[in-house]
This record gives structure tokens, C-alpha cells and sequence, in this order.
């Protein structure tokens, strides 16, 4: 099987994953009781984060049939791969690279009057509150299927007819865009730009994927504890008035 009629069925897969987690989610709503434990908004939270977890566990697998097959998918760069102990090494580094662009762009957003904060994150964080396993679509499940979509598909793909800028930009605009958050737009393209750079340097899509998963989860631990967070800042700032 070409190439391209590969990216084609993995793009479908991917798509069609995104779509029908709305309708299963719609689906499951009935199967979740409402009572007085549970509010309308809750159960909701429940189907989505359940609908979520069913359509990528089918995706990873459907990815695993496609790409499977085809031995040298992933033979994308001239040269030799990284020993997968590097590449592990430049997954961790990559995480802080990424994760310092993040903070950059946002740096840059509030420099020039846009609001910092994400209402996809904000959402998924109410909803793992509610039903964890979304977790682990968020953590687990995202990186995996992101890396191969966007840097080994788009990324990969764009590289081996032009050049590595313009594969990195088109492929960190498109990253950016299907997170339909344009004001962040330079929020999600930093990290984009960082993954790309790690798929090229290893030659190992596990890099991107490690520094994705680690980002991931990153936020997703952060969000859960705003609340012990503000109340470490809120006794921090009691503990320096009463110095003063």
C-alpha cells in the first residue's frame, strides 16, 4: 500500500473519530441514571469522557491495522535513527522546550491584549474531575494519535516533497487550528513547532510523542490543583503580611 493512500485512512480514522464521539456521547447519556448523586451537567460529563475513551481505544487499534503493514511508514528522514535511549532523553528535554514556548507565546498573547487561558483546557479539567478516564485520553491517547496525524502524516508527509520550515509551519498552523482556539493560535503552535523539531532530530515519532505526553499531563495535574495551588499562594502571601 502507497503512502498516501495510508495518510488518507488514517486522516479518515481521525476524523471520523472526532465526529462520532458527539453521537456516542449522546448515546451513553441515557445509560447514566440521574439522581440525586448525579446533576444533568455531571452525566453529560460522564458520556462525553466514557464516549471519548471508546472512540479512541477503537482508534488506536484501527491506526495499529493501517500502519502495521507497512514496515517503512515511519522511514521518513535520511540517516540514521537515535538509540531509544536518546530519543527518551530528547523526549524529557523536549517537554521543557515545549513547555517554555507555551509560556512564551502566552507571554506574547497578554503582551498584545489576549486573555490568557483555555476554555478546551478549563472543560476537560471539569470533566475529569467528574469521570477521570478521560484522563487517559488526554494523556495517553492524544499524544499517540496527534504525533502520528499531525507530525508523522502532515509533517512527515510535507517533508519529503519540500523542505523542513515549511513542513513545521503547515503542520504547527493545522495542529493549531483543530484545537479551534484561534486567539491561542501561537499557544498550541509553539509546542507544534518543538515536536516537529524532536521528530527531526531522532527520527523516532516516540520523541514527539514523549514530550506531548509529558506536556499533557503536565497541564492535566496542574489544572486538578488550582485549588491546593491557590491556597498555597493565599497562606504564602498571610505568612509575608504578618512579617511585614
Amino acid at each position: 500500500m502507497k503512502n498516501w493512500k495510508i495518510y488518507i485512512y488514517l486522516l479518515v480514522t481521525y476524523i471520523l473519530m472526532q465526529l462520532s464521539s458527539v453521537y456516542v456521547a449522546k448515546g451513553l447519556f441515557n445509560y447514566f441514571p440521574w439522581n440525586e448523586q448525579y446533576t444533568i451537567q455531571e452525566i453529560k460529563y460522564h458520556a462525553s469522557s466514557w464516549s471519548l475513551f471508546l472512540v479512541n481505544v477503537i482508534a488506536v487499534i484501527l491506526f495499529l491495522l493501517i500502519i502495521l503493514p507497512k514496515k517503512n511508514f515511519f522511514q521518513v528522514f535520511k540517516g540514521k535513527k537515535s538509540s531509544i535511549g536518546n530519543s527518551v532523553l530528547w523526549g524529557f528535554i523536549g517537554f521543557f522546550l515545549a513547555l517554555g514556548g507555551q509560556m512564551l507565546a502566552g507571554a506574547i498573547e497578554i503582551a498584545i491584549g489576549i486573555e490568557p487561558g483555555s476554555d478546551n483546557t478549563a472543560i476537560l479539567s471539569d470533566i475529569a474531575k467528574v469521570s477521570p478516564i478521560i484522563i487517559i485520553c488526554i494523556v495517553l491517547f492524544a499524544p499517540i494519535l496527534e504525533e502520528i496525524i499531525f507530525r508523522r502524516v502532515i509533517f512527515g508527509g510535507i517533508y519529503q516533497k519540500t523542505n523542513f520550515w515549511i513542513a513545521t509551519i503547515v503542520s504547527a498552523l493545522v495542529f493549531a487550528a483543530v484545537h479551534n482556539e484561534f486567539e491561542h493560535l501561537l499557544t498550541y503552535m509553539m509546542p507544534a513547532f518543538v515536536f516537529a523539531y524532536l521528530y527531526y532530530r531522532t527520527k523516532r515519532i516516540l520523541t514527539p510523542i514523549i514530550a506531548h505526553l509529558l506536556m499533557n499531563g503536565f497541564v492535566v495535574i496542574l489544572n486538578l490543583n488550582l485549588d491546593k495551588l491557590q491556597q498555597m499562594q493565599d497562606m504564602k502571601q498571610a505568612i509575608i503580611a504578618f512579617l511585614q
